[in-house]
């Protein structure tokens, strides 16, 4: 009866520390001293697929009215391509830049590192609007002045989609138990980054750049 009860306090103080553990991954703390600005820090998954896709849609027919037509696929697919690059240096590059201290420490919390430190926060984890909205305008006005108009149109709605599947694919795997294949295979992955190396895995939605520039997660030895 004794070993049974030891037993049964092993597993609740088991219990305990991993709900402990699960939620300081969970519940991430105030980024502002600000009430607004914090409120805008947190953002629901919801957001990103409102504002974005009447923007995709838009640009989409624009595209293709105004003189890409038929050709409007394949400029899609290049701005697919082009966002899936951005996503994985601009993850390996700029999200994982890490000062030791002084501003630079503190933007990178802001930017990356407060997901690191509690990645099941569901509202850290899709793009604030505040920042996407300007990053978006911009990056479909340099398509503008470098492919010209139309193709920039339909460059920027691949380009754009790409941004929202990653978004969306990234909520997924942190809050969702994949049942394909494929999702399995991307959840794992992303896993393996924010749990054993985050020093490889950059490519979220597209983990063959990782393949391409040698970053791509090692799987552990299984023992014999």
């Amino acid at each position: 009866m004794g070993i049974l009860r030891g037993d049964m306090a092993i597993k609740e103080a088991d219990d305990v520390r991993a709900a402990s553990r699960a939620e300081r991954l969970r519940a991430s703390p105030r980024m502002f001293d600000s009430d607004l600005l914090d409120k805008l820090s947190r953002v629901h998954p919801s957001v990103p697929p409102i504002l974005f896709i009447p923007a995709i849609a838009i640009l989409l027919v624009e595209g293709f009215v105004h003189g890409v037509a038929w050709a409007a696929p394949a400029w899609v697919l290049g701005g697919y391509i082009f966002w899936t690059l951005t996503e994985y240096w601009l993850h390996r590059v700029v999200f994982h830049f890490e000062p030791e201290k002084g501003i630079g420490a503190r933007m990178h919390w802001i930017i990356h590192g407060v997901h690191h430190d509690h990645p099941n926060d569901p509202l850290r984890l899709v793009m604030p609007p505040s920042v996407s909205v300007p990053l978006a305008v911009l990056f479909l006005w340099a398509f503008f002045a470098v492919l010209g108009s139309p193709a920039f149109l339909p460059f920027g709605a691949g380009f754009l989609a790409g941004y929202l599947a990653y978004d969306m694919l990234h909520y997924h795997v942190h809050h969702h138990t994949p049942t394909t294949r494929l999702g399995k295979k991307l959840r794992e992955l992303h896993m393996r980054h924010h749990f054993q190396d985050h020093e490889t895995g950059f490519g979220v939605s597209a983990p063959f750049w990782d393949h391409v520039f040698g970053t791509a997660p090692k799987a552990r030895p299984t023992r014999g």
